[in-house]
């Protein structure tokens, strides 16, 4: 999703844009191997769908006629955290869609190859990118495909959207440039997921449910989210060893030692569609490319390369979006070659803020790995109090979903007034 939409932004800007990828790419929505973590539960929260129409005039009616479901903020996702089962239902004002990260991925490449001056490698991958020592400027990306001889092509801009950003800090190392810092939450998250037919008949007053942990006691959550061809997509996740079975008695044993039993009840007569399918993830990890003082010219990073998120949050297609909304941005306003990697890295970084200010909140766990801030606790008890104070008050309630939802900045909920009708809970 970070490539396709890097591809998508930069196309307006140059001749012509190569997009270099691994797998061979089906022709509809279905899994594929170079994205093993798109078969478990995703989200696109509504500033991710905010940045893709902008990209892709239309895009909500294509999510539509392609089967994604309309989710209405507040009232169609049940959503169950401590002390809140559930946590008040009401309208929220917009719309997101609910859909298989397949389904997504296909829509979006569907309209990226609409785009006539952008194409496709597949089955190819990228050995290394060239650059000049003496001007430090990218010249040329080397690929090696499954059906002929290694290529070289130039270019002027080179975007890479790979998760682990390995291209990148390998040129840096021959160019005898310093690497980024990198910040880490170890997490050790591992989630399991299938897919189920959704009842024809299920007369609940919600279309998914999401039911958080009891942390720090428990690691123990769930998402249960409608998509295309009348389904459910369930995933069960825990961290720091809490690992759900993959077989289908371990897994609804899992699912039935849920804080509640809204998602066992629901499911537990649910026709099976797939097998189930395991991820695991380490830790969050933030490449601070922003701090570096020398950059190669014409060379960006973008997506999971600069900042991989707790996929619990489902914040990482959004952001990737939303960044090359602001990379498109940048190159309409002129920005030089020279200077459009440190720019571009300059502006990403309210925009990193908000989902790394969430993915800190994992140091709830003792066990989790990484430098923990020092007002933590304080953190955390602002944030519990935040949540008595939207579960009273609807505008409050509106303003912490549309921060969630990438659509306002963290900052929002730090604003004088309310942050003293926040303190006066504590």
């Amino acid at each position: 999703m970070a490539g396709l939409t890097a591809a998508q932004a930069i196309s307006r800007h140059f001749g012509k844009v190569t997009i270099i990828e691994r797998d061979m790419l089906p022709a509809e929505a279905a899994p594929r191997s170079g994205t093993p973590q798109a078969q478990h539960a995703h989200m696109l929260l509504a500033g991710g769908l905010k940045a893709l129409q902008t990209l892709f005039p239309g895009f909500e009616n294509d999510l539509a006629e392609a089967g994604a479901v309309k989710v209405r903020t507040g009232k169609d996702i049940r959503f169950e955290r401590p002390g809140f089962d559930p946590f008040p239902i009401r309208d929220l004002g917009f719309d997101i869609f609910s859909m298989s990260r397949p389904l997504l991925e296909a829509v979006t490449r569907g309209r990226v190859l609409q785009t006539p001056n952008i194409g496709i490698c597949m089955r190819s991958r990228v050995t290394r990118l060239v650059a000049s020592r003496d001007t430090m400027r990218i010249e040329a990306v080397r690929y090696e495909s499954e059906d002929g001889p290694a290529v070289t092509v130039e270019a002027d801009l080179v975007v890479e959207a790979s998760g682990r950003c390995g291209l990148t800090l390998q040129l840096l190392e021959e160019l005898s440039l310093q690497k980024p810092e990198e910040t880490e939450i170890g997490i050790d998250q591992a989630y399991a997921s299938t897919i189920v037919e959704r009842p024809l008949d299920h007369d609940a007053d919600w279309l998914g449910n999401i039911m958080l942990p009891s942390a720090p006691a428990s690691s123990r959550g769930a998402f249960l989210f409608p998509i295309e061809k009348q389904r459910w997509l369930l995933s069960i996740g825990g961290n720091h060893g809490d690992a759900p079975p993959g077989d289908r008695a371990g897994f609804m044993d899992f699912v039935r030692s849920l804080r509640t039993p809204t998602i066992y009840d629901a499911v537990r007569d649910a026709r099976p569609l797939t097998d189930i399918v395991r991820y695991q993830l380490p830790c969050s990890t933030r490449r601070h490319f922003e701090r570096l003082e020398f950059f190669p010219a014409g060379l960006v990073a973008t997506g999971d390369a600069l900042c991989r998120f707790n996929p619990v949050f489902g914040q990482g297609m959004s952001v990737a979006a939303q960044e090359a909304v602001i990379l498109d941005r940048l190159l309409m306003e002129g920005v030089p070659m020279e200077r459009l990697a440190r720019d571009f890295f300059a502006a990403i970084q309210d925009t990193i803020a908000t989902p790394w200010g969430v993915a800190v909140n994992d140091f709830v766990y003792p066990a989790t790995r990484g430098v923990r801030p020092a007002d933590l606790a304080q953190r955390l008890e602002y944030g519990m109090a935040l949540t008595k104070l939207a579960a009273q008050d609807p505008e409050v309630h509106r303003l912490t979903v549309e921060v969630s939802q990438l659509l306002k900045p963290q900052a929002a909920l730090r604003e004088p007034l309310l942050a003293a009708r926040v303190m006066s809970l504590i």
